[in-house]
């Protein structure tokens, strides 16, 4: 009897990792008797690089999330692959995942706590702790979140670095881009 099994895909692993980061979470959410769950329905995240001969932006719409309320307090996880940013340009995606070490560190994840009913106001400051490229670095952003009904859009800004994740800048012509490393945050989620 032949085995007519063929090798997993970066994807296919990406999306099973994926998968099973829910289901890992379903399960505590399940356990703890969590008050309401929160789904990412639709995202945008956008990182801006500098450098003195030309402005890059990748975008990624592959992001997974999901937000288990309980006791007044929320817990949000947030994951997207390193490759699935793009930025018009497939030999810089390829180094940049390359410079950020992809193939090692296949997914950027993103953990905040925020009350489950905010103060009032379209504002919530939050601390983030980002992973990327092997590298966990902490930031205090505000984010403005729009409820209506069961849905809340939430935009925001993280002032990241190159340097918050040891990464080195890559370089164009012998000139390395700057050290900042913007990334925009625009997503939709469903009660």
């Amino acid at each position: 009897m032949r085995c007519s099994c063929a090798p997993q895909t970066p994807m296919k692993l990406l999306y099973q990792l994926g998968s099973l980061l829910l289901l890992l979470l379903s399960v505590n959410y399940t356990l703890c008797g969590a008050d309401s769950a929160w789904i990412l329905e639709k995202s945008s995240l956008t990182y801006h690089v500098s450098h003195p001969l030309h402005q890059t932006e990748g975008v990624s719409h592959d992001a997974k999330g999901k937000g288990l309320c309980h006791e007044g307090q929320c817990k949000f996880l947030i994951a997207v692959p390193v490759k699935s940013f793009d930025s018009g340009d497939s030999n810089r995606d390829l180094h940049m995942v390359q410079v950020v070490r992809g193939a090692q560190f296949p997914l950027v994840t993103v953990r905040l706590t925020v009350p489950d009913n905010p103060p009032s106001g379209p504002t919530i400051k939050t601390d983030l702790q980002v992973e990327l490229a092997g590298q966990t670095a902490h930031y205090t952003v505000a984010l403005q979140v729009t409820l209506q009904g069961n849905e809340a859009h939430v935009t925001g800004t993280m002032p990241a670095t190159m340097s918050d994740f040891k990464i080195d800048p890559p370089s164009l012509l012998g000139i390395a881009c700057k050290n900042e490393m913007t990334v925009k945050v625009d997503t939709t989620w469903q009660r």
